[in-house]
Order: structure tokens, then sequence, then C-alpha cells
């Protein structure tokens, strides 16, 4: 078995604005679908899958490990999250061709499936305290036990693209604790600061919460510096959830060693695919961390997500952004008429060959495709902070 061809499928869809799919064609009848998570420079990823498509036509699609040292070895500049994405895409798809070929789930090539169901978290965001408490309390009457809060408090007052870190510490303090109250002890909290704080404003912001209103605190501050958050990790108790922008295995190598992390938020369609996140799930097994993985762009990545999380013996919990409160329109149908169900707060493991997605590439060559970037948030003097 050969590969024939590479072709890429940017496509504007749901909440998220845009995904990246990339099927990997054979000389047989067998084709495998592969995403990139790099969201909102996917022009970058498919100019490198240009590059790479050069020498990866005629090769075997069998030999996954091989190409994945190719791909990343390959250049004298290797690394970096462009690249990262892309060898994520074609390394997914290659695993969906073997799994079809062998007539098994990809989790079988991983060394079988040791659960029946990925537990999910419900992603509830929220711009105002009355949307929060609703959308959390139709996901707790659902059956969701965890929440994971995306705060978007800026987006309801007049101009949105303003972001003042002491005012949002302020209110979500106030909100979260509210919250709490409203949905009792039983439900695991944790909350999502999408790196808008420094670690003196993380570390305000936990002291003005009771011990036990939050469960964890994901990627409060930039991810660049382990010691920056080593320096965070001595000053707060409440778990740390960090790694979903992490482009491969030595970029957690640090916050697992060092446990500065207590979950890793990993990214399969970002980190490297589903070779390299099986490397970072065994890392972070030898230090007891379990795995908590970023998922919010569609599901092709959810599939990827679900056969790691069945061959991993520490898994936790899978991210999930269409929930009873909130659908976010990212697992569209029209573009995916085959997909991961889910069933209540959870996925069932199924037994599927391959991935266990298809995509409808018609429709996406039908439709025009708009690039979309990501907004930006200003402080009051005029300063760029992150969105």
């Amino acid at each position: 078995m050969k590969i024939t061809d590479i072709k890429t499928y940017p496509i504007n869809i749901g909440a998220s604005g845009v995904q990246l799919v990339v099927k990997v064609e054979t000389d047989s009848s067998l084709y495998g679908w592969g995403a990139s998570g790099l969201s909102g420079r996917e022009l970058a990823v498919v100019g490198l899958i240009k590059h790479f498509k050069t020498f990866l036509i005629g090769k075997d699609p069998r030999q996954i490990g091989a190409i994945w040292q190719e791909l990343y070895r390959g250049q004298y500049f290797e690394g970096g999250r462009v690249f990262a994405a892309a060898i994520s895409a074609i390394d997914i798809a290659l695993y969906d061709i073997k799994g079809k070929a062998l007539g098994v789930p990809v989790y079988e090539l991983l060394g079988g499936k040791q659960r029946d169901y990925v537990p999910c978290f419900a992603s509830v965001r929220f711009a105002t305290k009355e949307e929060l408490i609703d959308y959390s309390k139709t996901c707790v009457k659902a059956g969701w036990t965890v929440l994971r809060l995306a705060p978007a408090e800026f987006e309801s007052q007049e101009d949105i693209s303003r972001f003042e870190p002491r005012e949002s510490i302020a209110k979500l303090s106030k909100w979260v604790t509210e919250l709490r109250e409203e949905v009792g002890p039983d439900i695991t909290i944790g909350i999502d600061y999408h790196t808008r704080l420094t670690a003196a404003e993380t570390y305000s912001f936990m002291q003005r919460m009771p011990v036990g209103t939050i469960d964890f605190i994901e990627e409060p501050i930039r991810d660049e510096s382990p010691e920056a958050y080593q320096s965070l990790r001595n000053m707060i108790d409440v778990p740390f959830a960090i790694g979903e922008e992490f482009s491969s295995k030595w970029q957690f190598m640090p916050y697992l060693e060092k446990n500065i992390t207590q979950y890793a938020r990993i990214d399969v369609c970002n980190v490297g695919g589903i070779t390299e996140s099986m490397k970072v799930a065994a890392m972070a097994e030898a230090h007891y961390i379990d795995l908590m993985p970023h998922n919010p762009l569609g599901p092709i990545c959810t599939a990827a997500t679900i056969h790691v999380a069945a061959a991993c013996p520490n898994f936790s919990y899978l991210e999930e952004v269409n929930t009873p409160a909130q659908y976010m329109g990212t697992n569209a149908p029209e573009f995916y008429p085959e997909q991961p169900k889910l069933e209540g707060a959870r996925y069932p493991v199924t037994d599927t060959p391959g991935l266990g997605v298809e995509f409808n590439e018609d429709l996406a060559m039908e439709r025009a495709f708009t690039l979309v970037d990501i907004p930006r948030l200003r402080r009051d003097d005029g300063s760029l902070t992150n969105w």
C-alpha cells in the first residue's frame, strides 16, 4: 500500500469558526481522515503539508512511527506549533488507514481498550452571572458532574475587546463562589482563565474564594516559562491543568517531571498526533498525572482523543463544548455524517474500524472558505493582552 495524495480542507464551521481537515489517500480503496488544531493559522499548516507531500507520496502509510520521525526530523529547523499541527493531522489519518486495513478500531493499535466509555466535562462559556448559573445548573440537571468554566465576562460590556484583569478577578471570584453554593459540594468545578492573568493576579483570584470552591484552575498564565508556573505552584494549593498549547513531549517534560501540573491538557491535533500523545501519556503516568484533553474543534479530534483515552490508564475527563446548555456547532452533521455520539456525559468506546469518522468533502469543496482570526483584547491603556 502506498500514499498517493494528501488533501487539505479548511472549512468554516460552528462557533469555533474554522476547522482544517486532512485526507490521506492510498493506491488501495483506503483513505484516512486527520485534523489540525492550530486555530486561526490554518493556511500555515496547509502550506507545510504541501512541503510534506513532496516526500510522502509513495510511502507505505502503515509505517506510522517512521513517517512521524521523518516529518519531525526531515528538516534542520524541527519543531514548533505549525509543524506539530501538520504532523498531527497526517499522523491521525495514518492511524485511521491502518485501523481500517486491519479491520480494527485505532485503540487496538495502541494496546487495546482499558475502559468502555470516556467521561467528559461540560465546557460552560458565559458572559454574565446569570448565564453562568443557568448553564451550569442545566448541565448538572442533565447528569454532568464536572464543569469547566470558560469565562467571557468582557463580552457583556459595550467594548467587547476591553479586558482589565483586576475587574475580572473581582467579578468572577464572586460569581464562582455563588455557583458553588448553587450546585453544592458534589460537583467538580474548574475554571479556564485562558492565560489572561499574571502569577500575582492568579494568586489574588484564588485568595478571594473560600477553600473548596475550585477543584482545578486551567492555564491562568502563559506557559512559555515552567519556572513562572513553578513559582505560582508554590503560592496556591489548587491543582493546575496545563498543556493545550504544547506541541511536543519536550514541552510537557518539565511540567510533568517537576509535578507542576496535575492534569495534562494534551491536544491530540496539536501535540503531534496519536503517536506523540501516547508518549506524553506514558510520561504523565510515570508521575501519577492524568490526561484531561483539550477538545473544542470537531469530531476528528474527538474521535482520535477517544482512542487515546481508551488505551491509557491515566485519564480523567475529555472536554466537550456541545452540552445540554450550549450547542457550539463544532460537530456539524452535514460535514460529519459519521462521528462519535455522546451518551449523556460520556462517549462510548465503539469497535468501528479506524477512527470511526467520515467527512463530507464534496460539501467542503462547494463552500468558500473565509479566514477567521482570534479576537484581540486590550487593556485600558491600549496595550494588547491575551485572549
